[in-house]
């Protein structure tokens, strides 16, 4: 086994809480049930480590450099890219094709590189890319990351990819999955689920398409409630779980934990006042985070700590598929694209 990938497997295992060692090796598949039953998992992490390269070395080498990634996936920050096609015209996807273009086109401009693909559910591709250069191996420990669902033109990209490396990982993309463009979505979030379920359409929400109708909540409620007890503002209460519902619908929110909105305006006043002797634009930047922010917004209204419906621009996060907004003075659009 070559150091490098020796190195790499060890400084992963002693990464890892000692309580979920076993677990992580059994998820990996590279280690056979009467292998990881000679493993002392009671004994120093540094022992048990090197035990796991020792092992590995007799087992076929093929994608070792997975061994932190689809387990650990939500501790990255991702991006979400579209490709687009001249036509519209289907083809069918060749995985072998797909992995050779790949390959040949960033080996042509970079032979210090390592690339590494692993097939997982639903048709989505992994592609580890550790990059060197002209004079140094590839770094093994600083890898981007990038997931393709085939037949679709979404890609999911790591913010770990330099920015001087990130023009060529997307033209290997367009070429191998034979696109013509790429542009980033300014959509992002630690939860690699959650941003295929909006790209996707994965997700219950309503726009504009919720009829109004009782609510079954308040009539089981009033049903089962001491009929002595008047409750107050029913209608008030009724109509905020209609609005809310139609916001962002009935079903649970995908998660993401920021949105950010860059403001770029003009202050304006009498001209006889001159108060403002310079007309350059005023910006400034607004940034909501939570650990679940769409389902804190989802909350606000109902809990009285802000009116419904909520502004569209905190409801569109989801329809428009981005979190990252530019709002200048704009008459056709508050938010341009």
């Amino acid at each position: 086994m070559d150091e490098t990938v020796a190195e790499y497997i060890r400084r992963t295992v002693l990464k890892m809480p000692r309580d979920e060692i076993k677990m992580m090796l059994q998820k990996w598949g590279f280690l056979s049930e009467a292998q990881l039953q000679t493993l002392n998992f009671h004994q120093q992490k540094d022992n048990i480590s090197q035990e796991v390269v020792q092992l590995c070395e007799v087992n076929p080498l093929n994608s070792y450099f997975f061994l932190d990634n689809h387990i650990y996936q939500n501790k990255r920050m991702w991006s979400v890219y579209q490709m687009k096609k001249s036509g519209e015209e289907e083809e069918y996807f060749d995985i072998a094709d797909f992995k050779k273009k790949f390959k040949g086109r960033i080996r042509s401009a970079l032979k210090n590189v390592t690339i590494t693909f692993k097939e997982y559910e639903d048709n989505a591709i992994w592609i580890r890319v550790a990059w060197g250069t002209p004079h140094k191996k590839p770094n093994q420990y600083k890898p981007s990351y990038v997931v393709y669902h085939s037949q679709t033109p979404y890609v999911f990209i790591s913010a770990s990819v330099l920015k001087s490396n990130l023009p060529l990982l997307c033209q290997a993309l367009i070429v191998a999955s034979n696109y013509r463009d790429i542009r980033e979505m300014e959509l992002r979030s630690h939860s690699l689920n959650s941003l295929k379920d909006i790209v996707f359409k994965r997700y219950s929400q309503n726009f504009q398409t919720y009829s109004p109708k009782p609510v079954q909540g308040w009539n089981v409620e009033a049903e089962n409630a001491d009929r002595r007890i008047v409750h107050e503002n029913r209608s008030v209460k009724e109509r905020i779980h209609r609005l809310n519902q139609e916001s962002f619908g009935c079903g649970p929110q995908p998660k993401l934990e920021f949105a950010q909105y860059r403001l770029d305006t003009m202050f304006k006043s009498d001209p006889k006042m001159d108060v403002l002797d310079k007309k350059e634009p005023f910006r400034c930047l607004v940034k909501f985070s939570s650990p679940h922010l769409l389902e804190s917004l989802k909350s606000l209204a109902p809990l009285g700590m802000a009116d419904a419906p909520l502004s569209p621009l905190l409801t569109c996060i989801t329809h428009k598929a981005r979190n990252y907004f530019k709002i200048r003075e704009k008459k056709e659009s508050f938010v341009s694209p």
